[in-house]
């Protein structure tokens, strides 16, 4: 099989985040053994990219910028942007997250590739909601809401402290008095956290 014919498949069904397992299914008449080594050697050649074991990015001849986040959701699944990325999204917190954060059902992974840091958080089901569709250079994204990045972060760092400390949080508490009071009320008892309480504001 020749690379071109790798290139205009996966272009034509915008599949520029692929798997092993797609190309199989893409070239059914090929050997998975040989599509691996077809894979391996066009990765040294600087045609596709490695995101993770078994997930690659195509690259060559023009290398779509896929935004991180687009990346995020497809290097672990199921997941979703939260945390301080969503946070930094939404201007509650002032700095720009160093790693991409996401929530997942899945084990806490961390994944390190050319795109940089990918970590993926884990939660109960039931504290997996509260996500939306936002649109990234003509792909979807599951991204959290504001209301339930803003739990999601509280979970996680009341996990150690029952109460941290409001100024170590970094947080942006005149934006966050302006979401919606019962969303952030419903996701925080998810995790049975007092929002209300550790913010020291009115909801």
């Amino acid at each position: 099989m020749r690379f071109e014919e790798l290139c205009t498949v996966l272009s034509g069904k915008k599949y520029y985040v692929f798997t092993v397992e797609d190309v199989c299914a893409f070239f059914p008449g090929e050997k998975k053994s040989a599509l691996k080594q077809y894979l391996s050697r066009w990765k040294k050649a600087g045609r596709i990219a490695r995101l993770k074991k078994g997930l690659y990015e195509l690259i060559y001849p023009d290398r779509r910028h896929l935004s991180d986040l687009v990346l995020a959701n497809k290097i672990y699944s199921p997941s979703y942007v939260s945390l301080e990325t969503a946070l930094s999204h939404y201007n509650l917190i002032p700095e720009v997250s160093m790693a991409v954060v996401s929530v997942t059902t899945k084990p806490t992974r961390r994944f390190k590739n050319d795109h940089g840091l990918f970590v993926y958080r884990s939660v109960q089901p039931k504290a997996f909601c509260g996500y939306g569709i936002e649109n990234h250079g003509g792909v979807d994204v599951l991204m959290a809401e504001p209301e339930k990045a803003l739990a999601d972060f509280l979970y996680f760092k009341t996990v150690r402290v029952r109460k941290p400390e409001l100024r170590s949080l970094r947080l942006d508490v005149k934006r966050i008095a302006r979401l919606n009071r019962k969303k952030i009320e419903s996701y925080g008892r998810i995790y049975g956290v007092d929002v209300k309480g550790i913010l020291n504001v009115d909801l």
